[in-house]
């Protein structure tokens, strides 16, 4: 079957302008990575979907594990359902 592509992957930013956030509300999950999701989501331009993946993706070890997995392969079941309907 064909590739279907709905725009790029990820559209870049002016990634100079995007720096870590100081603090975390919620908890420290995040704080000790050097790039930060919300960091490289928000400087690559990814949609709420794939910002999602990447989000739950990087935390999974640190907050609620297996469960951060399921949402993050969620979120790619939506994106690939997405595609397939078009």
């Amino acid at each position: 079957m064909p590739s279907k592509k709905r725009g790029s992957l990820c559209q870049t930013t002016n990634s100079a302008n995007v720096k870590n956030p100081e603090t975390q509300i919620g908890g420290s999950h995040y704080n000790k990575m050097q790039i930060q999701p919300v960091t490289f989501i928000m400087a690559n331009g990814l949609s709420y979907a794939q910002g999602n993946v990447i989000k739950y993706v990087c935390r999974y070890a640190d907050k609620n594990g297996i469960e951060d997995l399921q949402k993050a392969k969620q979120y790619i079941d939506f994106m690939i359902n997405a595609l397939l309907d078009d």
